[in-house]
């Protein structure tokens, strides 16, 4: 099969393009900096395409001949609402035109949970229930769903949890907070989780692509629920040593995040510590049900937390980032 993935040069991207080569797939990259995607692939770099989502041309020579489309790339900090929106709601709907244009049969969509929102009265989403997002994030990924719904005639929308693994940049910060021995937690670590490790997250990708489910949304996620407080402990554990855990009181959380959003606006930088970010780390649960994936493509995330964050560690010290 012939899949053109954007995003592949990002951290879920490379554990994507590995996967559908590993299995025997021509993958078709579309990327913006040749030389990055040279370095992150080196002899296993698929076909290239440069260029961007706002790139019409690139996307058509991307689609042009393929069975599937995976789209992964997008934003997840910006520096206004705007940026998220041209990004991940704009920038899908041209990569959904392009497949369409090119005749390509499946197209997988990599929105997020954030689409969904937190878990509200209870309910734990495990499909299509009714979305009901807390942050611009959230809602630009949401937005991004409306054209491939549209335009595809076979699509699949997965909206994963949290994905962490080998090349994730921002758990890293805190494998360096519990490497100094301190790691800060946003109110009592209550907070309850859904998680998925990276390579079960392209595995599932692969065989949407493969099983060809029915068209529609899916959560694919480990089935084991934690805490923050528990992730973070799993942290220190998986390097071997032991951190202070400093708790961030809940009501200084969205002043702070405020403030930091304000810096930001006046240096010009993007950055995920907004007023608006603050409403998904306040919500009691970002949780899902992988259940109806698993009966879909008979998947299921192999990894527990335990051993993925081992694993984790064991990647970040041999690529010296610890």
């Amino acid at each position: 099969m012939k899949v053109f993935v954007t995003g592949g040069t990002g951290f879920v991207g490379t554990h994507v393009v590995a996967a559908l080569q590993q299995r025997g797939h021509t993958v078709v990259g579309l990327v913006r900096d040749a030389r990055k995607a040279e370095r992150v692939f080196g002899s296993r770099a698929p076909e290239l395409v440069l260029g961007d989502l706002d790139d019409a041309r690139a996307l058509a020579r991307g689609c042009a001949g393929a069975d599937a489309i995976v789209h992964l790339a997008g934003l997840t900090a910006a520096r206004s609402r705007g940026e998220l929106f041209a990004a991940n709601a704009e920038g899908t709907r041209a990569v959904a035109e392009a497949a369409r244009a090119a005749g390509s049969a499946r197209f997988v969509y990599v929105s997020s949970l954030a689409a969904h929102g937190p878990v509200a009265n209870g309910v734990v989403p495990t499909g299509d229930e009714t979305a009901h997002p807390v942050s611009d994030y959230g809602r630009s990924k949401l937005a991004g769903e409306g054209p491939v719904r549209e335009l595809s005639s076979a699509w699949t929308i997965l909206r994963p949890p949290a994905v962490y693994g080998p090349r994730d940049r921002e758990l890293l910060r805190i494998f360096r907070m519990a490497g100094r021995g301190l790691i800060p937690v946003f109110g009592d670590g209550s907070q309850r989780l859904s998680l998925v490790f990276a390579g079960d997250l392209a595995a599932a990708i692969v065989l949407c692509l493969e099983e060809a489910p029915a068209s529609g949304v899916y959560y694919p996620a480990h089935r084991e629920i934690t805490t923050t407080r528990a992730l973070v402990e799993g942290i220190a554990a998986a390097l071997g040593t032991r951190a202070r855990l400093v708790r961030i009181p809940r009501a200084v959380i969205r002043p702070l995040f405020w403030i930091t959003g304000i810096a930001a606006r006046v240096t010009g930088r993007a950055t995920l510590l907004s007023a608006d970010k603050a409403n998904e780390i306040l919500a009691d649960a970002w949780i899902c049900s992988p259940a109806a994936l698993e009966a879909a493509i008979g998947w299921c995330a192999g990894t527990d937390l335990a051993a993925g964050l081992r694993r984790t560690a064991d990647w970040y010290r041999a690529a010296g980032w610890l």
